[in-house]
């Protein structure tokens, strides 16, 4: 996620975020594709300060935050096609919170209790220590047993109250760029971190992965949690935020937990999206939308990483492969729009990827 060089020097990070603060996505379109920059409303959706983790792991031993893939992914160029149009190209991981923790096993790995607190769904067994073969080894509060990815979010406090989120929430896997037949399966190992605790209001309302931001009955896009959310017992709070989709083909993880990462840009040429050159490969489109049981007076709703515009997320992919592959082909490359095991309601006619029990027939 070739491995950079070993040491970072304090400039050297700096300079790092600097360049991310303007837009990693930008930045690689602008240099290796000649697409014209994002707008500039969209130009800070990096600007977070997010902490460099340099602490040794168990998959990084020395430390320097880099995670390299093997094999990495190369001679990939970014995809200019476009295919028949699909309305849908997506499926649903419908994955329930199985606990929470003062844990970050991306960002502070291997240091228990030093986060702020997290509220994890997926895999049972996320911890400060986790690694992709520990959790290849855990169980999973998700529908489809083969998804033993771990995901996470900062936990939702009603005064001193946690409110967390019940049963099955809906995690997106979608298309992010135009031609969603060369979509491929997440790396195993990828880690990323979605937003920062650390951006502003005007970069949480500013970031390429906002969509609907915190909603609530008849409010919709607000920055801050809704001031008039009906006091109602089928009434939630809701989020929806999306991940970016395009990968450098490199690196399972770098310093910042974001640059191996990028939003897809447009071509200009055509107007598609489409990843920039500097993340050529195209993966799944990660949206979360979560639904936190509270209303009414939201004046004492807090995040435990701070105000409400500090909403971000982390994910770690641990599916197994061949489940993932499936799923991926079967509903992102294939058009359609299914739920967790992979069938589209709409297109009965076209099957679907799992059995009855969410996992390969």
């Amino acid at each position: 996620m070739p491995r950079r060089s070993r040491v970072l020097s304090g400039t050297l990070i700096a300079t790092a975020l600097l360049l991310t603060s303007v837009g990693v996505g930008t930045v690689a379109a602008n240099a290796d594709t000649g697409t014209a920059a994002a707008p500039a409303v969209h130009a800070a959706h990096t600007a977070h300060a997010m902490a460099v983790s340099t602490a040794a792991s168990p998959e990084d031993p020395d430390g320097d935050g880099y995670i390299p893939a093997n094999p990495p992914v190369t001679g990939v160029t970014p995809s200019t096609k476009e295919p028949p149009h699909r309305y849908f190209h997506e499926f649903q991981a419908n994955c329930s919170v199985s606990h929470t923790a003062p844990d970050d096993p991306v960002v502070h790995p291997g240091q228990p209790g030093k986060s702020h607190d997290h509220t994890f769904m997926g895999n049972t067994t996320t911890d400060a220590g986790s690694t992709t073969a520990s959790l290849d080894a855990g169980d999973t509060t998700c529908l489809a047993p083969g998804d033993r990815s771990a995901y996470w979010m900062p936990t939702m406090y009603d005064g001193d109250r946690p409110v967390l989120p019940v049963g099955p929430q809906v995690i997106y896997y979608k298309a992010g760029v135009t031609d969603y037949t060369s979509v491929r399966p997440f790396p195993k190992g990828l880690r990323y971190v979605v937003g920062s605790p650390l951006q502003s209001a005007q970069q949480f309302r500013a970031h390429r992965g906002f969509v609907e931001g915190w909603e609530c009955g008849d409010s919709f896009f607000n920055v801050e949690f809704p001031a008039d959310c009906p006091d109602r017992q089928d009434v939630q709070v809701n989020i929806r935020f999306q991940a970016p989709s395009c990968w450098d083909g490199r690196n399972l993880d770098t310093p910042d937990h974001q640059s191996h990462m990028a939003y897809p840009v447009v071509n200009p040429g055509t107007n598609n999206n489409i990843c920039p050159a500097g993340h050529p490969v195209a993966l799944p489109m990660i949206e979360f939308k979560m639904a936190f049981p509270v209303n009414g007076d939201l004046s004492r709703v807090r995040l435990a990483g701070g105000a409400s515009y500090s909403f971000h997320y982390d994910f770690f992919n641990a599916w197994d492969e061949r489940t993932l592959k499936a799923l991926v082909d079967h509903c992102i490359v294939g058009g359609l729009q299914c739920n967790a095991r992979g069938h589209d309601e709409t297109h009965p006619e076209a099957g679907a990827a799992l059995n009855e029990h969410y996992e390969l027939p």
